[in-house]
This record gives structure tokens, C-alpha cells and sequence, in this order.
């Protein structure tokens, strides 16, 4: 579910809270954010909400000591590669792998 709010979150543009897609509705882009959002839906999905939250704010942790920069250590979790790497693939998720992810998870 789609939703618009005049709230941002810093300086992106959308958040996936499951089953939540909440854009600010001030976006005039295109539709690869929303299916940049739904690819985290459906990673939230296989991990179930609590564990993708943790995982992801753990992974940001060490890029972010890895890099030593907020963005790239963003840029850098695995969940993020998966879903910018394929955002504008409108067919990715009618073929994507359960755990996909897993394959962007790099040292």
C-alpha cells in the first residue's frame, strides 16, 4: 500500500515500513522508486519485519565503519544494492529468487 505524506525522511524521499510504501508527495519522479520500495517490501517479506530491521541497521553499522561515510555505507548495505541495481527492472520481481540479497552481500 501506497502512501503520501508531506513528512521527509532526511534527505530520501521514501521509506518501506511493511506493508507501508510511504512517498513524500511533494515526488514528481518516475516509478522506479516505487519498485525500488517494493523490492524492499519483498525482502521484508522473507525476513519478516523485526529481523530485516535489525540486519539492515547492522549492516549499515559496519559499512558505515568500513567507509567511513553515511551515503556510501547507505549505498553499501546489501538490501540497498539489490533494490538500486534493479530498480528500473519493472519485471525483477516477477522473477527474483527468494533471498536474493544474499548475493550483494560483500565484504
Amino acid at each position: 500500500m501506497i502512501l503520501f505524506s508531506k513528512f521527509r525522511f532526511n534527505k530520501y524521499i521514501a521509506i518501506t515500513i511493511w506493508p507501508f510504501i510511504i512517498i513524500n508527495k511533494n515526488y514528481k519522479g518516475d516509478e522506479a522508486l516505487v519498485n525500488h520500495e517494493k523490492i524492499h517490501i519483498k525482502q521484508q517479506l522473507e525476513l519478516l519485519w523485526l529481523p530485516f530491521f535489525i540486519w539492515y541497521f547492522i549492516e549499515f553499522f559496519i559499512r558505515f565503519l568500513q567507509y567511513r561515510n553515511w551515503h556510501k555505507a547507505y549505498l553499501n548495505i546489501s538490501f540497498e544494492r539489490e533494490a538500486h541495481l534493479y530498480e528500473r527492472d519493472f519485471t525483477y520481481l516477477e522473477n527474483r529468487k527468494r533471498y536474493a540479497f544474499l548475493k550483494f552481500l560483500k565484504p
